[in-house]
């Protein structure tokens, strides 16, 4: 890697908050990451005030407010202007925005300020942010210098489906600090129970409904049903839940910022969506020897070697997962030998210090084009 004649090179990252998901995360964690002895990080964000902050102040990276609340407001174009005035005087090279709001915002402003790498990122199906931002997203597209994917199986679908150019599309996986994962010796809340469980955003592209529905077709009395997260599903989730008489056996637990503490908890985790890309929450299991069982869909079969690191079903399939629920329950030494081989995979594979290699080969490579 190499730094140019005036030092490290500015880059700013950006993403829309520094909250709790998992893309908060990746973004912020790639500007921790990254080697100071070439790259020079900022970040920038629509809303700064959540708890990853900290970590951006601790880490000493700058923090760059954009005050808009709504693309539709005035106050849009007094955050554009502050933006290019920052962009100029601290001369920033590369300028990463991590997720919807921030490419749609920043590429353009960018490429007018005339920033020499602007590189947008897609960690998610389009269809889900509605039609209006997935055409300003294709707008985006094109002023990009490249865009960031985080499975090979979003690289397909904006070639497949987006008609982006494969040549503009760079590979970098998520990473995850295994250690901050790594399973906890904590007493059992329901002992003497096999626990299946998901953690995460509790919207409908999750599915969870469908990990209800194979719960209760299965024998209770040893096994207990953990749902953890907060979202627009939430009510009818747990109306659901009644509806299919699972009263005692099933516990909802709103979203927690201690995901390790409760993934803890939980022996086998189901990750249902029906569209994926790569999974933080999955991830997070993987790491925690959790046994998973994902939905075949989005990057979930990159993560899962099925058979070997967990188990994979068709989305939505509630009678094929209520049977690999029911064969994992009835064996539990090959339920742990799956655990113990994802967690391993999670801490060989998917680093901090690999992802951080590869974005920086991303930039350096966008910066020489």
């Amino acid at each position: 890697m190499r730094c140019d004649a005036l030092g490290p090179i500015p880059v700013l990252v950006l993403v829309r908050e520094l909250g709790i998901g998992g893309t908060e995360r990746q973004a912020v964690e790639t500007a921790r990451f990254l080697d100071r002895k070439y790259f020079s990080p900022h970040v920038g964000c629509f809303r700064p005030d959540g708890f990853r902050r900290a970590d951006v102040e601790r880490a000493g990276i700058p923090i760059l407010h954009l005050p808009v609340t709504s693309f539709r407001s005035p106050g849009v174009l007094s955050a554009a202007s502050m933006f290019v005035n920052y962009l100029r005087r601290n001369r920033i090279k590369i300028v990463h925005s991590f997720d919807a709001p921030l490419n749609i915002f920043s590429v353009p402003v960018s490429k007018f300020a005339g920033v020499p790498a602007v590189l947008s990122s897609q960690r998610g199906d389009r269809d889900i942010t509605g039609q209006v931002t997935k055409r300003l997203l294709r707008i985006s597209d094109r002023l990009t210098d490249a865009v960031v994917v985080n499975c090979d199986a979003m690289r397909r679908y904006l070639i497949e489906e987006e008609g982006v150019p494969a040549t503009k599309i760079r590979l970098c996986y998520n990473a995850i600090d295994a250690k901050e994962y790594s399973r906890r010796a904590v007493p059992s809340r329901w002992p003497g129970k096999t626990i299946i469980g998901v953690i995460c955003a509790l919207r409908p592209e999750k599915c969870v409904d469908t990990l209800l529905r194979s719960f209760a077709r299965l024998s209770r009395e040893h096994c207990f049903l953990l749902v953890v997260g907060s979202g627009p599903e939430e009510g009818p989730l747990k109306s659901l839940a009644a509806e299919l008489g699972l009263g005692a056996s099933c516990h909802f637990e709103p979203a927690t910022s201690d995901v390790a503490a409760w993934l803890s908890q939980i022996h086998i985790f189901v990750l249902p969506s029906r569209t994926e890309a790569l999974s933080n929450s999955l991830m997070e299991a993987m790491a925690c020897r959790c046994c998973v069982i994902a939905s075949r869909v989005g990057g979930n079969p990159e993560l899962v070697d099925d058979g070997i690191s967990g188990l994979l079903f068709e989305a939505e399939n509630v009678a094929e997962l209520a049977h690999k629920l029911a064969t994992l329950l009835d064996d539990p030494v090959r339920r742990e030998a799956m655990a113990a081989a994802a967690a391993v995979r999670m801490a060989s594979e998917f680093t901090y210090s690999r992802a951080a290699e590869t974005m920086q080969e991303i930039y350096e490579s966008s910066l020489s084009r």
